[in-house]
């Protein structure tokens, strides 16, 4: 019997099901019914023994359309894009449209407004503008809708020829209804922001003639665990899975032709995503953790063994995966001295994407270069003018104490002037800069040459090559690289922790119990190491089940955390080695950008999240861009984040 590359590989991965893995064949890729590489709107042959009206209340009123006329924006605020809505707050959108794509009546308050197929702004027209999608929370706050009306930031994308779309939808935890004052519980966390956001997608193509766009040309975008939600949005377009929760919240099914309507994408745009819940503590380890003694990774405690174990646990999990390289062969990982997993192509394949990376900077960085480490929380994209001033104030107080903080420093430091290891003054002058709103600041560091720079991180031992004739960058090893310059900074379990403290821990909660485990891989560990572990420090005899008693738990809809957690994973959809692969719709256009110094995940997340895209039949493009010397942000080698979005969705509808 022959078998192919990929069915081998998925047999072979029944040895992995402790990772969440599947053994059983793949299915096709989930086909759209167009021959363009946009995802269908709708399928050609109406749903039989549907109800033509069931939607019928969702229909956009085109009578009840605002109008700025000094930003000639027209606009609506608060359209409910579901029938059964746990909260209107969240489950609501806004639409802000250029306003040359519209002709218009004005209807007192309001304005009557028809399509103007003439019209042109920035390159689109209303048969071809793109729809944008942003999903503004890094934590997955919920996202409210919008309930005034705020210009700021939007004509970036307006005058660009977009429509822009600010949909609600519920976070990481389940809430109250404040537009309401409910005192009934919504559900919420996952598989929640990724449901809503699908129905407010369905609801815009459902309502596809009143808007001057092509709603089959909808880019989502997003930051950090949005970024997350972003790249589910672009890989499991009409999954059947999620098909009991849209139907719980009455989303739309099919128009009024009895055409089914889809949620898939055309784009899925990410910075720094953090996703893939059922390896994230593991990959941590491996990148990062293992090579840390401190905090709770400190000799003598079972979290330090318990790091050690998931590194081991990851080694597994990439070994029986799917991830290839542009060759087409697969990725692996080999043992080291120690039992350590750092070799192989898959660690030859994180550091070339490293070494890139620096080289990138050698060739963008005119020096002196000013690094400063940076950390942000959530996004700050346009639409909802409440969210900006309340960002704006914890901003402000920020500024003011990290002032504060940083004179504190002048004053001891005297004139701020450190030395670097070549011993030369003021290659590494400290100093103090302004960054965007929202993000965390702390000293900044002032490098004079390319020379000095690579030299200060050299500065212990030599572990990176800076090529002066080449003008080319190489890292000895994963460990260096992480030591330096991408420490563990989160304590183990990264993400699942033990008392279940972490916001990832609220993602998996139920109702009223908020924070719930969902790692099985730490589950499974923690289980069979228990014996081993009471011996060691930090250890409480609660632990031994606590895991196993969580996974066991169900939501609202029957539905357990194992499977809940495969619902916010990219990979389910995208690798043939999970059960989930090609049923759902992927976008054909991608964009992943990842700053490389970001210690708020494992650069593995997105470098597989990459990887399998590449590999993916029907993915035209897939733009990937680790940015070197930034952080957990909107990392971009150059340019406004922004701008380059726009320019990347500009490309892709060409």
């Amino acid at each position: 019997m022959s078998w192919t590359r990929r069915e081998f590989l998925e047999l072979a991965s029944a040895g992995a099901a402790s990772m969440g893995l599947a053994a059983c064949s793949a299915p096709a890729r989930q086909q759209t019914d167009n021959t363009s590489d946009q995802p269908a709107e709708t399928t050609t042959q109406p749903t039989e023994n549907v109800d033509l009206g069931e939607f019928k209340s969702l229909t956009l009123d085109t009578n009840a359309w605002k109008y700025d006329a000094d930003n000639d924006v027209y606009y609506q605020l608060g359209l409910t894009y579901c029938l059964k809505p746990a909260t209107t707050a969240y489950e609501s959108l806004a639409v802000f449209v250029p306003g040359k794509f519209f002709t218009a009546e004005k209807k007192g308050d309001t304005y009557s407004c028809t399509v103007n197929e003439k019209a042109v702004v920035g390159g689109f027209t209303p048969s071809t503008a793109p729809v944008l999608l942003p999903i503004n929370s890094g934590t997955l706050s919920p996202q409210a809708s919008p309930t005034k009306y705020g210009y700021d930031g939007l004509g970036t994308f307006l005058d660009a020829g977009c429509v822009y779309v600010y949909a609600g939808f519920r976070g990481r935890s389940a809430g109250y209804d404040s537009s309401t004052g409910s005192t009934d519980l919504y559900p919420g966390g996952a598989p929640w922001p990724v449901v809503d956001l699908k129905a407010a997608i369905r609801y815009l193509r459902y309502n596809k003639d009143a808007l001057p766009c092509d709603t089959s040309r909808v880019f989502s975008f997003g930051f950090s665990a949005g970024g997350g939600v972003s790249a589910l949005l672009g890989s499991a377009g009409d999954a059947e899975i999620y098909k009991p929760y849209l139907d719980s919240i009455g989303a739309i099914t099919h128009d009024a032709e009895g055409n089914a309507v889809s949620d898939a994408v055309f784009g899925s745009a990410s910075w720094c995503p953090v996703t893939s819940f059922d390896t994230a503590d593991a990959s941590y380890e491996w990148m990062m953790g293992q090579f840390s003694t401190a905090g709770n990774r400190a000799d003598g405690t079972w979290t330090a063994s318990l790091s050690q174990g998931l590194a081991t646990d990851y080694a597994s999990y990439i070994n029986a995966m799917d991830l290839r390289d542009s060759d087409d062969s697969q990725l692996t990982l080999d043992e080291s001295e120690g039992s350590v997993y750092t070799l192989g192509s898959y660690a030859s394949q994180l550091l070339s994407i490293l070494d890139e990376s620096a080289t990138n900077f050698v060739a963008d960085t005119t020096f002196p270069y000013t690094y400063t480490p940076q950390h942000m929380d959530d996004p700050s994209f346009p639409g909802d003018p409440n969210l900006a001033t309340n960002r704006a104030t914890e901003a402000a107080v920020a500024a003011a104490k990290q002032e504060a903080q940083s004179s504190a420093a002048a004053d001891a430091q005297g004139d701020g002037t450190s030395t670097d290891a070549t011993g030369s003054a003021d290659a590494a002058a400290t100093t103090t800069t302004t960054l965007p709103t929202g993000t965390t600041q702390v000293q900044s560091t002032i490098y004079d040459t390319v020379q000095n720079y690579f030299a200060a991180l050299n500065s212990d031992y030599w572990w990176i090559n800076y090529n002066v004739s080449r003008q080319t960058v190489s890292i000895s090893s994963l460990r260096d690289f992480s030591t330096h310059l991408r420490p563990a900074e989160l304590s183990v379990p990264a993400f699942d922790a033990a008392d279940r403290s972490t916001k990832t821990n609220q993602l998996f909660g139920i109702g009223e119990e908020s924070t719930l485990h969902f790692d099985e891989t730490v589950g499974n560990r923690v289980a069979a190491n228990a014996d081993a572990y009471a011996s060691l420090e930090g250890w409480d005899e609660s632990y031994a089940t606590a895991w196993q008693d969580d996974l066991e738990k169900t939501d609202s809809l029957d539905t357990d955390i194992p499977t809940r957690v495969s619902m916010v994973n990219p990979l389910y959809f995208l690798s043939g080695t999970y059960g989930g692969y090609g049923t759902g719709s992927v976008a054909p256009h991608w964009r992943v950008n990842e700053g490389v110094f970001d210690t708020s995940t494992s650069l593995a997340t997105s470098a597989n999240l990459v990887l399998a895209l590449r590999h993916f039949s029907g993915v035209e493009d897939v733009a990937y861009e680790p940015v070197w010397g930034q952080g957990h942000v909107m990392a971009e080698r150059s340019g406004t984040a922004s701008d380059n979005l726009l320019s990347w969705i500009a490309s892709c509808c060409e």
